[in-house]
């Protein structure tokens, strides 16, 4: 039997839940358009520390995290623009730490893209090793010169070790929006499904952490061998360097 669910912050207050499929840890964000707040992103890094604690905990030699959205639309439309950007260093202080979270993590990680993702939202997908988008629905975007707003530092090099220059360029000079079969063409994501829908997607994303679970067994190798692949956007994102 499959553990019960866990939810973040706590179960009276169901911003997020953890479940367990096999080895793959399953991330659900559960607040409509999932935008960020020091409380959502608080539930993020506390549900990350769990599913690290349980993996330690029980010695697993197969595990991956996946993450995605609760509905039909949004994997997450970003930062909440009254609630996040009325605390003080939101940014640099909660929301690019959480991202960092991610991007080294402890065990392989998958984002499924089961809607749009804007700004923020983009920038959590990416910080994942692995992404997997629906292939009828959903955009991936980062709006700021639409606003028009400031990229910080971090949030630049997160984008720019992850994506082709060509690409970087697009997105962050244009705003342009990506769909399934654009992301996939572009290498923003890497597999899209054969059918329309969410949970085509949902199975491809759990194959895919299923595949990549058993290179959980390196422990704390995986961290190790990320902070070699990103140390510079890592270094940004805990503000541990400037321009």
């Amino acid at each position: 039997m499959a553990p019960a669910a866990k939810y973040f912050p706590s179960e009276s207050d169901k911003l997020l839940s953890i479940t367990r499929e096999g080895p793959v840890f399953i991330l659900t964000m559960l607040d409509n358009e999932n935008r960020f707040t020091k409380e959502f992103c608080g539930a993020i890094c506390d549900a990350l520390d769990y599913v690290s604690a349980t993996v330690d905990k029980e010695g697993l030699e197969e595990a991956a995290l996946l993450s995605r959205g609760g509905s039909e639309k949004f994997y997450s439309n970003g930062l909440h623009m009254e609630k996040a950007l009325g605390v003080p260093g939101f940014t640099e202080e909660i929301f690019m730490p959480m991202l960092n979270k991610i991007l080294l993590f402890t065990i392989p990680t998958v984002a499924c893209v089961n809607g749009h993702a804007f700004a923020g939202g983009m920038l959590m997908a990416m910080a994942h090793d692995y992404r997997v988008m629906r292939t009828d629905r959903g955009f991936m975007c980062m709006n700021e010169i639409d606003l028009p707003a400031p990229l910080p530092a971090g949030m630049s090099a997160l984008l720019r070790y992850k994506l082709p220059h060509h690409v970087y360029r697009s997105v962050v000079l244009e705003a342009k929006r990506y769909s399934g079969k654009d992301a996939l063409a572009n290498h923003v994501v890497d597999a899209i499904p054969d059918k329309d829908g969410v949970e085509p997607a949902f199975e491809l994303a759990k194959a895919l952490a299923k595949k990549i679970a058993p290179k959980a067994k390196a422990g704390s190798i995986i961290q190790s061998i990320k902070e070699d692949m990103y140390p510079e956007a890592s270094s940004f994102l805990v503000n541990k360097a400037k321009l």
